[in-house]
């Protein structure tokens, strides 16, 4: 199927256009489970970086579901093809020079794994957004669990599909106590003091 398809070398590079926006490209991944804190932090996130000058592209989990993902369920084979198709959206991104930000439970390791692999050394952070199902429970901003927990919701991660932590993010992030604020500003520190943007 593929046979007749040629890659098309382009003539400006994604060094050239990075250059251009006097920037680093990188895939900002923020993990965790649902109620996690992951599409608040992201947001403050690029608010802060955006205030620093930063081309961004914010790509949050629910609003992927309306367009480009919205033919696709929870179970596990969509759950794959939905970080998939990120996945290779978030490539083209960092091609543009772009610093992406991403809020996806991703769950499976093998897929933030893939996304990875799209990129090259550097390009990727994996951020473990820490915070403990009891906490994201009590939060339950949606009021997911508790439909989960009657069984109104099926394939729901951390209650009856699985969520596999992080073994070696780049930065390991707790939200438990402190402010979105508070938290987000730390990581911009952590992604900057580490070389990361």
């Amino acid at each position: 199927m593929t046979n007749n398809i040629v890659w098309h070398e382009h003539a400006v590079d994604k060094n050239a256009r990075a250059n251009a926006l006097n920037q680093k490209p990188a895939v900002i991944w923020l993990t965790g489970l649902s109620g996690s804190g992951k599409s608040t932090i992201a947001n403050l996130l690029e608010k802060k970086l955006f205030s620093e000058s930063k081309k961004t592209y914010l790509l949050d989990g629910d609003n992927v579901r309306h367009g480009l993902c919205g033919d696709l369920g929870f179970d596990d084979k969509d759950r794959v093809e939905n970080i998939r198709r990120i996945s290779e959206v978030a490539k083209l991104f960092v091609d543009s020079g772009s610093i992406v930000i991403t809020a996806f439970i991703s769950p499976f390791q093998a897929d933030r794994a893939y996304c990875r692999s799209l990129l090259d050394a550097g390009e990727f952070v994996e951020v473990f957004v820490d915070t403990p199902i009891e906490v994201c429970e009590k939060r339950d901003p949606k009021g997911l669990y508790k439909k989960a927990r009657s069984g109104d919701i099926k394939h729901f991660t951390g209650i009856d599909s699985v969520y596999e932590t992080p073994t070696t993010p780049e930065v390991h992030l707790t939200y438990i106590e402190e402010s979105a604020e508070q938290t987000a500003e730390r990581l911009f520190k952590l992604i900057s003091e580490k070389g990361f943007i």
